[in-house]
């Protein structure tokens, strides 16, 4: 008994080994073939590969013209996903996104209602300008975000597996939106603040997309290898060092526990959810960067990404011009991450 006990974990490791080296070379392949058609963005490809390895859902934030679409539509041809758009607007209804019965008439005059499937039943699904929709229509992707399932008509429907949401929103230009409510940002893995591209990137993209042809990437994975590599994520051991920075890190994120400097000029703080989050994150980030263990330094790299969304300032703290970015940046050193 003893014998085999011992024997267990290096056959784990073993395990975790062999799959991650052809893990680690898939997902290598499939970095290679996002940047072929996403110039520069290096730190924002990276952070979506991060979400959808750690099962997750992603928010990308930027100002038109960024290449977020782009990217989306990317992912989905690269890791060989079902991806469908949709463009949220004012006047989108829930049905537009969850589907709806309709009633068919048999030969013989029966009628029944048959449900049809909406856009939601996909693996990869770009919600375009999330903020544009009305909160009842925003409040459709809530049960499916969080458990992988709808409810209409009083039935139950399961998603397909993989499903992920990467939604785009507009910082800039407020007028006419609505403002995502927390439990819905609590929802997304990451937010992803997608910035303008350096000079050198952007000579690229005038030279290489300004021509007569346009170039295609090639599909590296599927479905059944991002399940597995999600499957391999959540193996990955994680030493006791970085459990303990992400607790420290998120409590001390709250009003009422951490530093009264910081956490006093906060009006909530982030959950449970958000030391779930980072604790998936720092796993798939690992793995991207050829690790079988993640670091402190994975830590800080999502600190921000992991926590920004699930945080807000007092009003005083807007007004002395504090930021949150700025503020999660002195948490992290004070933790000395």
């Amino acid at each position: 008994m003893t014998a085999m006990t011992a024997q267990a974990p290096t056959a784990l490791d073993d395990a975790i080994v062999k799959t991650a080296e052809t893990t680690l070379e898939t997902v290598g392949r499939a970095r290679e073939a996002i940047h072929s058609v996403i110039f520069g963005q290096e730190e924002v490809v990276d952070l979506a590969l991060v979400t959808l390895l750690s099962c997750g859902h992603g928010l990308l934030v930027g100002v038109p013209g960024l290449a977020k679409t782009k990217l989306v539509e990317t992912l989905g041809v690269v890791l060989g996903l079902d991806a469908r758009r949709v463009q949220f607007t004012p006047d989108l209804m829930p049905s537009d996104i969850l589907g709806s019965e309709v009633l068919d008439e048999a030969a013989d005059r029966r009628r029944s209602f048959r449900f049809v499937k909406g856009p939601i039943f996909a693996q990869l699904l770009m919600a375009d300008e999330i903020n544009r929709a009305s909160p009842r229509t925003q409040s459709a992707l809530l049960q499916a975000m969080q458990e992988y399932h709808v409810s209409v008509g009083g039935e139950r429907y399961d998603l397909p597996r993989p499903f992920h949401v990467l939604a785009t929103q507009n910082p800039i230009e407020q007028e006419g939106t609505y403002p995502l409510p927390e439990a819905q940002l609590d929802r997304f893995l990451l937010q992803i603040d997608v910035g303008y591209p350096d000079r050198a990137a952007e000579r690229r993209i005038l030279l290489e997309t300004t021509g007569l042809e346009e170039h295609r990437p090639a599909t590296v994975m599927n479905a059944e290898s991002l399940l597995a590599a999600q499957r391999l994520v959540r193996r990955l051991p994680v030493g006791e060092s970085v459990v303990e920075t992400i607790l420290d890190l998120v409590r001390a994120a709250r009003p009422g526990e951490g530093n009264p400097d910081i956490t006093d000029r906060l009006l909530w703080g982030p959950g449970p959810r958000a030391s779930q989050a980072l604790m998936l994150a720092v796993r798939a980030r690992a793995l991207i960067h050829g690790r079988l263990a993640p670091s402190l330094d994975d830590v800080r790299a999502l600190a921000e990404p992991v926590l920004k969304h699930r945080m807000a300032l007092t009003f005083s703290a807007r007004a002395d011009g504090e930021t949150l970015p700025s503020l999660i940046g002195r948490l992290t050193r004070n933790l000395g991450v």
